[in-house]
Parts: C-alpha cells; sequence; structure tokens
C-alpha cells in the first residue's frame, strides 16, 4: 500500500497522457513543487533512465535524481530515487477508458527520508504532497484536454 494515491480521468487518448506525463521538462508545467527537471541520460527513455529534478519542499529547493525502474508505454512507469534527503517511489498507470478515448491515470507515491529528509518527510513533506498530488492531477488534466501542451 502507497502513502499516497490518486486518480483522475482525462479526456485524452493514454499515448497523448502518456507522451506528456514521462517528458520530464513538462514536470514544473504541472506539479506544484517541481521548480525544474532535466533528463541525465542521453538517447531514448527507459529503464535506467535518470532525471534530475529541483523540488521545492518547504522553504527550500532541494536537488533530486530519480531513475526509472518501470517503463511499459503507454500503461505504466516507475520512478525511484536514488539520493537527496527525501527519496520518492513514483508509480504510475495509465488505463484506457471509453474504447481507448479517454484514459484513467492512477499516481501512486512513497517516500524514504535520509538524514534530515526523516524529519522533513512527516512535518513538512507528505502535508504538502496531500494537498499537493490532488491538485497536480487537476492542473495535468488541464492542460491536456484544453491544449496547453
Amino acid at each position: 500500500m502507497s502513502d499516497f494515491r490518486e486518480s483522475i480521468d482525462i479526456d485524452r487518448s493514454p499515448e497523448d497522457v502518456w507522451d506528456y506525463v514521462v517528458d520530464s521538462s513538462h514536470l514544473p508545467d504541472w506539479q506544484a513543487s517541481a521548480v525544474s527537471a532535466e533528463p541525465l541520460t542521453e538517447g531514448p527513455v527507459g529503464v535506467g533512465s535518470r532525471v534530475r529534478v529541483v523540488r521545492h519542499i518547504g522553504r527550500r529547493d532541494i536537488p533530486m535524481t530519480m531513475e526509472y525502474t518501470e517503463y511499459d508505454p503507454p500503461h505504466a512507469w516507475a520512478l525511484q530515487g536514488v539520493d537527496g534527503p527525501i527519496r520518492g517511489h513514483v508509480h504510475g498507470e495509465i488505463d484506457p477508458i471509453d474504447d481507448g478515448r479517454h484514459s484513467r491515470l492512477t499516481i501512486e507515491l512513497d517516500f524514504e527520508g535520509k538524514g534530515i529528509g526523516k524529519v522533513l518527510l512527516p512535518l513538512v513533506v507528505r502535508p504538502q504532497i496531500r494537498k499537493e498530488l490532488p491538485h497536480n492531477e487537476r492542473t495535468l488534466k488541464e492542460r491536456l484536454e484544453h491544449g496547453v501542451t
């Protein structure tokens, strides 16, 4: 069981949702805490590819490296934090609905704190994510359904 799990229906095909969600350059556009994101691995994205994400957590911008541990287009992906005080475990699934004309996006998040992250996790990170995850999914839905991609 994950710490957080949210689903939302999006009026776009699974392929459209996939293309937008796994493109790290879009993270700051739909995730409130994402300040920046850039791929660290050249070439096509797949299992083992890494992304450097800077997130605003509490009052600080915290850089972290995420590595793909699952990459199954256009259905599922997973990322694992490999450094930083807060290490996220993200799992996303995109299920076709209405004969593939629409999608149901489900995102699950777990976290592990290292060092100061053990303090930040219950006091700052979990309360922030509890508010942010549903907001992020609504923002993503809005961007995808209204052509702001």
